[in-house]
């Protein structure tokens, strides 16, 4: 693999761990998560993200129990093998959006109404803000799941065109 290859994959790799890092999570699990996307093989062993991640085992193994606890991989052992690997799940991409679109809609929606509780007495003028964050909020809580769904079922008619 040339030189300038591995540099882009690095640098995938590290804006995938910033990208993560944004969203609350350890840099260090979208680092994984990205390496896992581009590696090849895509199951990796513990000591293969070692190497490729340049990081500690130990690091690598707190973080990939947190992956399979959201989730997000998969820990997979091969026959003969005695050691484990990493996956990606296949609905990875759907969980990784539900745990933080639906948290974050569902987050922003309460502490609208928190704040429209706290400002009860107060005028329209002054509640509007809040009204039309809540009203915006609840209607995504409402359809997020079936915006959803039907992503999920278009992706099977896709895969099924495949096969």
């Amino acid at each position: 693999m040339n030189d300038e290859r591995q540099l882009e994959e690095k640098r995938f790799v590290e804006e995938v761990g910033m990208v993560f890092e944004q969203t609350g999570l350890p840099r260090m699990a979208g680092r994984i998560l990205g390496w896992l996307i581009i590696s090849d093989p895509p199951h990796q062993s513990t000591d293969q993200l070692t190497q490729a991640l340049m990081a500690s085992r130990g690091s690598i193994s707190t973080i990939t129990r947190l992956l399979i606890q959201i989730g997000l991989i998969e820990r997979l052992s091969l026959p003969g093998v005695r050691h484990d690997y990493f996956r990606l799940r296949s609905d990875a991409p759907q969980r990784m959006i539900r745990r933080g679109l639906e948290d974050e809609i569902k987050m922003v929606r309460q502490f609208a109404e928190r704040g429209l509780e706290l400002l009860a007495d107060k005028t329209h003028v002054t509640r509007k803000w809040l009204e039309e964050m809540h009203d915006v909020y609840a209607f995504l809580e409402r359809e997020f799941p079936a915006l959803l769904e039907r992503w999920e079922e278009e992706h099977k008619k896709k895969e099924l065109q495949i096969r």
